[in-house]
């Protein structure tokens, strides 16, 4: 059963980073430094939890948020800090994950495999989504859609540490997502196809 909740957590988390990776990650190692539902001391993964990596998170949240005020979230999600959004939200989710099984002493290699791909369904499915949305509101209300994502993020990382199989239900939530979106897509090209 514990490794079951260890399991629900991975998940948890490397979805809340791959919404939006740093608060989500700051969260669980400010919690784990106090020892609060997580713990990664005496795993490989405790420096998750160290002074020095969550004063880098603070960096990178406030460096993520100049970005996206100077440059829109638009341009920030398609552009080169997307791509390295991408890629820290995914080595996120990998140490998240594998840490989670870590700090109960399980194997946490399958951790780094699970934690890239929830990353990666978060990721694609958060943008696809918020450039679906944003084509839709005006400018105003489109700036803050990062906020929206940074709220739900924070939630579901909390509600994994303290309600694992809550991440679950999110995960099946995100998979209908990305499969309505896909055919809404698919759908919107057949239909081009039919005015030629």
């Amino acid at each position: 059963m514990k490794l079951f909740l260890d399991i629900c957590l991975g998940i948890g988390l490397a979805l809340a980073v791959g919404l939006r990776p740093f608060i989500p990650a700051l969260l669980v190692g400010a919690l784990a430094s106090g020892n609060v539902g997580i713990d990664f001391d005496h795993t490989k993964f405790s420096f998750l939890e160290s002074p020095v990596f969550l004063a880098l998170l603070v960096v990178a949240i406030i460096l993520l948020v100049l970005a996206e005020r100077r440059l829109g979230p638009e341009r920030v999600d398609s552009g080169p800090v997307g791509g390295l959004l991408l890629g820290l939200a995914l080595a996120l989710g990998a140490v998240l994950f594998a840490g989670s099984l870590a700090d109960d002493g399980y194997t946490w290699w399958p951790g780094l495999v699970g934690g890239v791909l929830c990353a990666a369904l978060a990721v694609v499915t958060a943008r696809l989504f918020l450039r679906r949305i944003r084509s839709r509101l005006d400018s105003e209300t489109a700036s803050a859609l990062p906020a929206y994502a940074e709220g739900l993020a924070l939630v579901l990382a909390a509600l994994s540490v303290f309600v694992p199989p809550v991440s679950l239900v999110f995960l099946a939530f995100l998979v209908w997502l990305l499969v309505g979106q896909r055919r809404r897509e698919g759908e919107k090209y057949a239909g081009l196809r039919i005015l030629r």
